[in-house]
């Protein structure tokens, strides 16, 4: 008896809690074309509802099981994720306890999406009035079959339920379908579509072809001017011969009637293109820079999978090496990608990267066109790209004989997702560099607390860069006292010293920049009278000021509305407080005028003016001065800016997060650092109200070896990464007491199982419930659990039993429990 092929399925419409590889038969029609990593079509549920899934992998010889369902429709022609990429795909469902499905679909571009589209239909050979039979006395199927055979014999879900209204048409469904009368066909419509064009090019010699042409060129000059071009070029576009001779499209279509050219379709791929670009020779490197270089070739070439840390001062040439570090690898054979923090950063490093590298480079962020990034994910798939330049998501770039993987600013909190699957690139990065025996390098100015720790114990390879490339100083540091800046009568938010360095930066006709991580006009208004601030209605946070349109907005759930006159609870004068990067712009167009101030945050970014395009123009005409947010902090070199002023250091620094210090100071050492980086020296200014803090102190000195010693002693004591990890527990809902009902019953849960073997040797740190940051965020309330201890098999297998019983219990109706490992929140 012949036995059975069984797919292995990971399903887009199961959740956590059932998330499992389900079996599915392959038709015979399909045993040959179906592969693992390719996408599906199948039934799932009672309701045999179409859902998409991937193919994890395939079983021969399987024994006859009547309750297996067969594969419906096959929706790739070739696999989308190959094994290594299902492998990890599987260790992220582990790790971040999310589905197999999501940590697939995280990595494919949107273009490669499928809509599904249910349709019901007459069964073929089914006449009206056997319909009618069918239905006999259910109302509901009578007037499902009237709404069917009107709208054509056929109707797609969303019509039958908005037709329905309140009532609910699947009974009607079911009896219809069971009875043979209707049948359910789901169609797929994927994102984007492959692009292509016409290409001609000459099917006989271009001797013959001339030959044929040559007699009639005086009253054919066209054919003869596409003849002589294509005999130049060999094969060119329809678009470009019609554009360089003048012939039109019947013009070609005549010459192919004729036997003399062929016209053909060819996928074509949408590409960022980067202009003015000339190719460069190997950058040179100073003696320090050829140390690191040297040490961290070794390593590449060893073949043996290894994690380096580059630790190196602001404007040290750490991009120096990573050029030759790639140039290395892919002379021996392998691929390499380059991951950066922010979005702002690529296009500065893709006309270095392209100079060195020309086609080789593909670029993969989420600003790119959908059909850009699905087209760039292709050259890479196709082998027509050995190098990735790209954000956090570009680390799942699919990459054949992966060599090398760098994270530039490896500390920065943007390499950490906070949608599900809510992974860490660096993390990834780890394991597809243990998958294909690939160098990992960390890079920075300011490393993470978590990796310098790593790198003393000797776990990473150390390699330290500590001057800068041109021998020049780092800038010179001002700490100004906003406190003495008060007392002095001066409210705004710009420093005596920090203006006198702008109109000297005027003055010589050098650019300066501003950096404020808070966008908008003023943090909130406030009543003089009561006291009362304006507050989102759906979120628990105050209101933000945008003076551009005149505006309260709430920048979690997008909440806006217009400022009131008055007090609403008692009529008195609403007051500004705070400022943002709008009101720093404001003041500065105040204090110089006729002086052209550019700004840049979330709210000034859009399709058109991009990153790009601000960053060109401030350096192409040499605008004075930029404000931002900390789009400007990090990786921007502009030789003609020579001041840099931090406008509030304390920002960052006064909140509940034991990261607070070190996002601090590796964000006003990176700010600073982007003065000075020409010809010229740099200086900045920092204002605080606080200058005798410690990490605002080091910052000013760059000193990060103090820094990490103060640092790495407080997490020791407060049992912090990299001592333990922290398993954070989030239950969110409408009903505030339902949500604290289910951490308390997840409390005991935990309590408990912590107390068994051999989970009691963890000393394991249970905290709360509390709540988030932000407690209630778009209407639904957010608390939280915390369990500090190592990151072990057993833990996660722990907090994964939790979820999916929590979940499925049905005290928890309305709340929604999610885990995540480290949150930056």
């Amino acid at each position: 008896m012949e036995r059975d092929t069984v797919a292995k399925i990971a399903l887009h419409a199961a959740t956590y809690t059932i998330d499992k590889p389900y079996d599915y038969l392959v038709p015979p029609e399909l045993k040959d074309c179906l592969k693992p990593g390719m996408r599906v079509i199948v039934p799932f549920g009672a309701g045999n509802r179409r859902t998409e899934g991937i193919v994890l992998v395939l079983e021969n010889g399987c024994s006859y099981d009547p309750k297996r369902k067969n594969v419906l429709t096959l929706l790739d022609e070739e696999p989308v994720l190959d094994t290594q990429a299902l492998r990890l795909a599987l260790w992220m469902r582990e790790r971040y306890f999310c589905t197999v499905y999501d940590a697939a679909r995280a990595m494919l571009p949107s273009g490669l999406y499928f809509s599904l589209q249910d349709k019901w239909s007459i069964t073929h050979g089914v006449d009206r009035e056997q319909a009618y039979e069918v239905a006999g006395r259910s109302e509901s199927a009578k007037h499902l079959l009237e709404l069917i055979y009107a709208w054509g014999g056929s109707a797609e879900v969303a019509q039958i339920k908005e037709a329905f209204g309140t009532r609910d048409p699947n009974p009607a469904l079911k009896l219809l379908r069971e009875r043979g009368i209707l049948t359910l066909e789901t169609s797929a419509e994927r994102g984007i579509g492959d692009k292509t064009e016409r290409v001609a090019s000459l099917a006989i010699s271009p001797e013959d072809a001339m030959a044929l042409v040559s007699g009639k060129r005086r009253s054919a000059p066209l054919r003869y001017a596409v003849v002589e071009l294509l005999c130049t070029v060999g094969s060119a576009s329809a678009k470009e011969i019609c554009y360089f001779t003048g012939a039109s499209n019947a013009t070609l279509r005549s010459l192919e009637k004729s036997g003399i050219l062929s016209l053909e379709q060819r996928e074509v791929f949408r590409r960022v293109t980067v202009d003015g670009v000339e190719p460069s020779e190997p950058p040179i490197l100073n003696s320090e820079q050829q140390a690191a270089f040297e040490g961290l070739n070794a390593l590449a070439a060893a073949e043996k999978p290894a994690v380096a840390l580059l630790y190196g001062v602001t404007g040290s040439g750490k991009t120096q090496v990573y050029l030759r570090l790639i140039q290395a690898v892919l002379s021996r054979g392998h691929t390499a990608m380059l991951l950066v923090p922010e979005i702002v950063l690529t296009p500065q490093l893709l006309r270095i990267f392209t100079s060195c590298f020309g086609d080789d480079i593909a670029v993969l962020h989420s600003s790119l066109r959908a059909g850009e990034r699905y087209d760039e994910w292709k050259r890479v798939r196709a082998g027509k790209a050995r190098v990735v330049i790209g954000t956090r998501s570009a680390v799942f770039a699919p990459l054949k004989h992966l060599g090398l993987i760098i994270l530039d600013e490896e500390q920065e909190y943007t390499y950490k997702s906070e949608n599900v699957p809510k992974y860490h690139a660096r993390d990834v990065a780890k394991f597809r560099c243990a998958q294909n025996d690939a160098l990992l390098v960390l890079g920075s100015a300011t490393p993470s607390v978590e990796s310098m720790y790593y790198a003393k114990q000797g776990t990473y390879h150390l390699f330290t860069l500590k001057q800068r490339y041109n021998t020049r100083a780092l800038p010179a540091v001002i700490l100004a006292d906003m406190k003495q800046e008060l007392r002095a009568g001066n409210g705004t938010t710009l420093s005596g010293p920090l203006r006198q360095a702008i109109a000297k930066n005027l003055s010589a006709g050098e650019q300066s920049i501003l950096f404020l991580n808070r966008r908008g006009a003023s943090r909130m208004l406030s009543c003089g009278e009561c006291g009362a601030v304006p507050t989102c209605p759906r979120c628990s946070v105050h209101l933000t000021y945008h003076s551009a349109n005149g505006r309260l907005m709430c920048h979690y759930c997008g909440h806006s509305e217009r400022v009131p006159e008055t007090c609403p609870q008692c009529g008195g004068t609403l007051n500004f407080i705070g400022f943002g990067t709008q009101k720093v712009q404001e003041e500065l167009q105040t204090a110089f005028p006729g002086v052209e101030v550019l700004r840049m945050d979330t709210d000034t970014i859009s399709a058109t003016h991009t990153h790009e395009k601000l960053l060109s123009r401030f350096e192409r005409e040499k605008i004075p001065i930029l404000v931002g947010t900390q789009m400007v902090a990090k990786g921007l070199d502009f030789p003609n800016v020579t001041l840099v002023g931090v406008v509030a250091a304390d920002l960052s620094l006064y909140v509940d997060d034991y990261r607070a210090g070190e996002r601090t100071f590796s964000l006003l050492t990176q700010v600073v650092g982007r003065a000075g980086r020409g010809e010229k020296n740099g200086r900045a200014i920092i204002q605080t109200y606080t200058p005798e803090n410690d990490v605002i102190i080091c910052a000013a000195r760059q000193d990060y070896d103090t820094f990490y010693e103060q640092e790495i002693n407080l997490r020791r004591m407060r049992g912090c990464p990299p001592f333990c990890d922290l398993f954070v527990l989030t239950a969110s809902g409408r009903m505030e007491s339902a949500v604290l009902k289910t951490c308390m019953r997840l409390r005991r849960s935990l309590e408990e199982w912590l107390s068994r073997p051999p989970l009691d040797q963890l000393n394991a740190q249970l905290l709360g419930p509390a709540p988030a940051s932000v407690a209630k965020v778009n209407e639904r309330y957010r608390y939280r659990l915390t369990l500090a201890c190592r990151n072990t098999r057993e833990v996660r297998a722990m907090v994964a039993y939790l979820l999916r019983c929590a979940q499925t219990d049905k005290e928890n109706k309305g709340v929604s429990v999610s885990a995540d490992v480290n949150p930056l929140d």
